[in-house]
């Protein structure tokens, strides 16, 4: 669906309205995706849902508020994403505590300094017209046909009445695997029938091994990696491809063969281990008053080990790094520089599309001296942050500012990849793999042995360059949707500090009221807050900050072999593209795109199998069956299910919380009332000798 190329700049921006759905979505929506980062299934919900259920909010309230004229200046509304789980390691797995001024600091600084790159970056790569982001045009389609007067067809709904109807199902089922039945969330048959077998338990868990034959019945299972319905089909082939060969090719072959010691450690697992399978005990190497590794005591102890799974993980990591940088070399450079050259050129020329003329006749422009003068405040913030406080948070003064020249460094190519491409805009808001493991590497090798400050370098350096490509998307999404740039400059600060405080409110909250939260051998059985994604984020930061790359990936560490992998990651694009050149005819060949397939198979063991396998299902169904069968239908109402989808779910978990698990009731007490696949063997090691865990048999 093509952008109105029309405007009428009479329409106020700045009502009442706006002020109430939009503090309430920023509160709603950064309260809902703190909850769920704890959880075993995570949901992400993006604001897609939270202004498609604005909408019907907002025309109630037209109907009944007064039409009294309340002039506020300047304002609009949007808000930003979750501003990382620091906060979350430190209280729940490192166990020390953080002032909170230098807390709250740290979560608004990460986010404004995006803000301020994204307003260095706006001339070309939202003014230009040859900046479209396709990704944005998707989300101004889905408003405009959800906006636009629409006729209820006889026998028919609207896509606002499919809307509903669907959350409300989507409410009203999720009851089933929150509380009555949360085994149901992930089924492994293999295990059910041969109860005592630690292989077949390996390749049959979808939680814990290779997930042959695993399933769930629950949307937050699905669309765990995101929505399986809004995945384009090339995406889909291409982490189909990099799942298969990862799960059922290479993690076997590791494993069996015994890759690192892989048959002494967990199957599927991002924990650290000792060299005989033990849990690693970080207090022994951690010094307790500077917060630093010592030395001596790490190699009197054990180096640290890790699953083979997560070395490999790892290993695509660093592929996934060098394959994005060649692909898009190669792919997509010369294509790129050109448009990049018509961008400025034209951007000096004051050069407008339609878009872009409207906006300059009807509304008033951002002076680029606020974005100056925000980045300067900032700026002076973020050192007070690092500096003050007893320099708790370990990065001195110029790791920052070498933090913040990388992120501002790369916003400019990866915002235009993201304006120009629809490669890389997954993983771009994810904060890409690859700079996050750049970033890891840079400052593990400044500064080894420091946890916190590999952390904080991270989150300068990559969260608020992946912040400033999300601005980057809502300015152009402003721009096609005629909101006046004033507006959406004063509507996206304001918005940010609402939701970053909503964010550190809810994590503080949890953190502090939900017992053991993230110790998942101390958790009741049943319990959903097994942090999965902060027990990543923590090993990482053991991996890249106490131990550092030298140690961990050096010359004289076990896992030097996986440094191949930068040269895998250049190798395999390069290949594609040469393929391509010499089948110019065989248009799919482009289409194989290693660094997603890289960046999917870089999931696990963060993802479990069966959200991969429930994932595809899904995608299948929706993105091939229907698309070809009732194409009508998926354009129509395609978006509009997983948005609803999303809402019914989170609503449910939510109130299901506050109801019963804010009392500890997580679910019936019946056998499939755990969030379990019943695979406990998938855990034990299959080495004799090893360290055996608790429930695990003893091996001969």
């Amino acid at each position: 669906m093509t952008m109105l190329t029309t405007d009428d700049p009479s329409q106020p921006c700045l009502t009442i309205r706006t002020w109430i759905l939009g503090a309430v979505s920023c509160v709603l929506l950064s309260f809902v995706n703190q909850f769920f980062n704890y959880r075993t299934n995570q949901i992400s919900v993006n604001s897609i849902f939270v202004q498609i259920l604005a909408l019907p909010v907002g025309r109630w309230m037209a109907r009944v508020l007064p039409p009294t004229i309340i002039r506020i200046p300047l304002l609009d509304w949007s808000f930003s994403l979750n501003p990382g789980p620091f906060i979350t390691i430190l209280k729940a797995f490192y166990h020390r505590g953080i002032n909170v001024m230098a807390a709250i600091l740290l979560t608004q600084t990460t986010q404004l300094l995006g803000f301020g790159w994204a307003g260095l970056f706006r001339k070309y790569l939202v003014d230009s017209p040859y900046m479209w982001w396709p990704g944005t045009l998707v989300v101004a389609s889905l408003f405009r046909a959800l906006n636009e007067e629409e006729r209820r067809v006889k026998g028919g709904v609207t896509r606002l009445q499919f809307f509903l109807i669907c959350m409300i199902c989507s409410f009203s089922y999720y009851i089933v695997p929150n509380y009555f039945f949360p085994a149901i969330s992930s089924i492994s048959i293999l295990c059910l029938i041969w109860k005592d077998s630690i292989p077949i338990h390996q390749i049959g868990s979808g939680m814990r091994g290779l997930g042959v034959g695993a399933i769930g019945f629950d949307w937050a299972t699905a669309s765990m990696i995101g929505s399986p319905i809004a995945a384009p089909t090339y995406v889909f082939c291409n982490v189909l491809a990099g799942y298969v060969i990862l799960v059922y090719i290479l993690l076997p072959l590791c494993y069996w063969s015994n890759l690192y010691d892989a048959r002494r450690f967990t199957f599927l697992s991002s924990q650290l281990f000792e060299r005989s399978g033990k849990p690693y005990d970080l207090s022994r190497v951690l010094d307790n008053k500077t917060f630093t590794l010592n030395v001596e005591e790490y190699e009197n102890y054990s180096d640290i080990r890790i699953s083979t799974s997560f070395a490999i993980n790892y290993g695509i990591g660093f592929a996934t790094l060098t394959a994005t940088l060649c692909h898009v070399l190669l792919f997509d450079g010369q294509y790129m520089l050109k448009l990049w050259r018509q961008a400025t050129s034209k951007a000096n020329e004051k050069f407008l599309d339609v878009h872009g003329r409207m906006m300059k006749a009807n509304y008033a422009a951002v002076p680029q001296w606020w974005f100056h003068l925000l980045l300067l405040l900032v700026t002076a913030l973020s050192i007070y942050t690092v500096e003050g406080f007893g320099r708790a948070l370990q990065l001195p003064y110029w790791g920052l500012l070498l933090a913040m020249a990388m992120a501002f460094f790369f916003t400019l190519p990866i915002g235009i990849i993201a304006a120009t491409t629809n490669t890389l805009i997954n993983f771009v808001h994810e904060q890409m793999p690859g700079i996050n493991i750049l970033t890891e590497i840079v400052i593990g090798y400044i500064m080894p042995g420091n946890p916190l400050a590999s952390v904080v370098f991270k989150t300068y350096g990559c969260t608020s360059m992946g912040q400033a490509i999300n601005f980057l998307s809502d300015f152009k999404l402003g721009h096609y949707m005629k909101i006046p740039p004033r507006s959406m400059f004063i509507a996206q600060l304001a918005g940010s500090v609402i939701a970053n405080a909503s964010y550190f409110g809810t994590a503080w909250w949890l953190l502090s009221d939900v017992p053991h939260i993230c110790e998942t051998n101390l958790l009741p059985k049943g319990s959903p807050w097994t942090c999965p994604s902060d027990t990543v984020f923590f090993s990482s930061s053991v991996i890249w900050g106490v131990v550092g790359p030298r140690r961990m990936f050096g010359p004289d560490s076990i896992y030097s072999g996986l440094n191949y992998f930068f040269l895998l990651g250049l190798f395999a694009p390069a290949t594609v593209y040469l393929f391509h050149r010499l089948f110019l005819e065989k248009k799919w060949i482009r289409l194989i795109n290693f660094p997603v397939i890289f960046a999917a198979a870089g999931y696990i063991p963060l993802v479990k199998t069966v959200n991969f396998n429930c994932w595809f299902i899904v995608g299948f169904v929706f993105n091939y069956w229907v698309l070809k069968h009732h194409k009508q239908w998926w354009g129509r109402y395609a978006y509009v299910l997983s948005a609803a989808l999303d809402a019914g779910t989170s609503f449910m978990a939510v109130i299901a919380f506050f109801t019963l698990g804010n009392y500890n009731i997580n679910s019936v007490n019946w056998w499939g009332g755990v969030t379990d696949d019943y695979c406990q063997l998938a855990k034990c090691p299959t080495e004799p000798g090893a360290y055996i865990p608790k429930g695990c048999p003893e091996l001969q």
